[in-house]
Order: structure tokens, then C-alpha cells, then sequence
């Protein structure tokens, strides 16, 4: 049973999370139904989203979305960021940043909504030296937020890198998943040394999250913002919902 209703819903949010990010938005609750205790679950779905986003990170470099100089400093970034979130997270209240995150979702949906190609901000591309330098502000940010709570990253990222950083949208892309990929992969071998990972589930949904990630990055390939917008507002709607649910409990 547990594989019946992890497996589908990890195709589900590895789909969702290669073109808009927010997969895990998806596939945790998944295992959460499944009836997975909150470690196990979370440890869990790090694995089977570690091999999802594996290979949309790889798919993206061989599609050329990679800019290096951005994915280095996002990563490098990113990484700090996260640890520093994570070491937050044990002293603060996430209470206040749920609330800020619950109030500022609809103003988010507006601007995605209004907003018809998210390439239009990388037609006024600002110069290198201030992209690169905002693009590791972001991520340092964005990875501060994860180490803290998390959910949400991918697609918070994307729509900093694009409209901030005036990152063209797959060049956002590439640098989201590789940032996703670093933390994921630093997160994943605390829970495997740990041992809270059940490994035969996470693998058979990481096959799974593999063919959705496959399937969500031909997609974005292909349909580019098309795709993209109708699936970040979804990932907004399911964001949403888990903060009241949070909040709620």
C-alpha cells in the first residue's frame, strides 16, 4: 500500500518540480499518507527527489542551461545559506515567517499571473559583474529559507533568478536545479548516516520522481513558459495550503 501511494505521486511531483519546482510539495504529504513517521518521511523523499532532480539537473547541462558562473555561485551560496537556515531553525519561531509567506502568496500569484514570459526581464540583461552578484544573494537567501522550512524553494528561486537577477527563464532553470541538487545531496547524506531513510521505498519512488523529472524537463524544453506559468501557480495553490495547514497545527 505504501508503494501505491508514494510511487504515482512521486511521478506527479517529479513532473511538477523539473518545470516549476515545489515537487516536494507533492510527494512528502504522499508519504505522510502513506503513513510514514515525519522523519522517515522527510528522509525518505530526500532520496527519491535527490534521483529525480539528478537527472533534471543532468538533462538542463546537456540542454546548455547551465551558465557556470551562476551555478557556481548559486550552489556555493546555497549551501551556505541552507546551513545557516538549519542552524536558525533550532533557535527562532517559524511561526512569523509562515504567516509573512501566507500573506505575501496571493501578491506572488498576481505578479506570475500578470507576468505572460518570464524572459521579458532578461531582455534588459544588467551586467555580469551585478548578475553574478545577485544571483548568489538570492541564493544565499532563498537558501537560508530552506534550512529553515523549506517548502517552496525551487519556485521562489526561479522567480528571484528571473526577475531580479534578469536571468534569462532556462538559464533560472539550470541554475534552481543545480542549487536544488547541492542541498538535496547535503541534506541526503545527514539522513543516510543518521539511518532514517527507508531505502527500498525511496528508491522505487526515486525510479518514479526520475520519469516525472524526465517527462516535466522535455516539457519545459519544448513548451518553455507555457508550461511554466500554469504549473507555478499550481505549486503557489499547494503552498498555500500546507502553511495553513501548519499554521493550523
Amino acid at each position: 500500500m505504501e508503494y501505491l501511494i508514494v510511487c504515482p505521486l512521486a511521478l506527479l511531483a517529479g513532473l511538477v518540480d523539473a518545470v516549476a519546482g515545489g515537487g516536494g510539495l507533492i510527494s512528502l504529504p504522499a508519504y505522510f499518507f502513506a503513513g510514514l513517521p515525519p522523519h522517515a518521511a522527510i528522509a525518505t523523499n530526500k532520496l527519491s527527489s535527490t534521483m529525480g532532480t539528478t537527472i533534471a539537473t543532468v538533462r538542463y547541462a546537456l540542454f546548455g542551461y547551465m551558465a557556470p558562473m551562476f551555478v557556481a555561485a548559486g550552489v556555493a551560496c546555497g549551501l551556505a545559506g541552507s546551513a545557516l537556515g538549519a542552524n536558525l531553525a533550532l533557535v527562532a519561531d517559524s511561526f512569523a515567517l509562515m504567516v509573512f509567506m501566507l500573506v505575501s502568496l496571493p501578491f506572488v500569484a498576481v505578479l506570475v499571473f500578470r507576468v505572460r514570459d518570464l524572459n521579458k526581464f532578461a531582455e534588459r540583461p544588467l551586467p555580469r559583474h551585478r548578475a553574478l552578484a545577485l544571483t548568489g544573494l538570492i541564493a544565499l537567501a532563498v537558501g537560508v529559507y530552506d534550512g529553515f522550512y523549506g517548502p517552496g524553494t525551487g519556485t521562489i528561486l526561479m522567480l528571484l533568478l528571473t526577475m531580479v537577477a534578469h536571468q534569462s527563464m532556462r538559464e533560472a532553470a539550470g541554475t534552481t536545479k543545480a542549487v536544488n541538487l547541492a542541498t538535496n545531496v547535503a541534506a541526503l547524506a545527514v539522513f543516510l548516516v543518521n539511518g532514517a531513510v527507508l531505502i527500498p521505498l525511496g528508491l522505487a519512488a526515486g525510479a518514479f520522481n526520475i520519469v516525472g523529472n524526465w517527462i516535466g524537463s522535455s516539457l519545459f524544453d519544448k513548451k518553455g513558459s507555457a508550461v511554466l506559468r500554469p504549473l507555478m501557480l499550481v505549486v503557489i495553490a499547494l503552498f498555500a495550503v500546507r502553511l495553513i495547514a501548519d499554521l493550523l497545527a
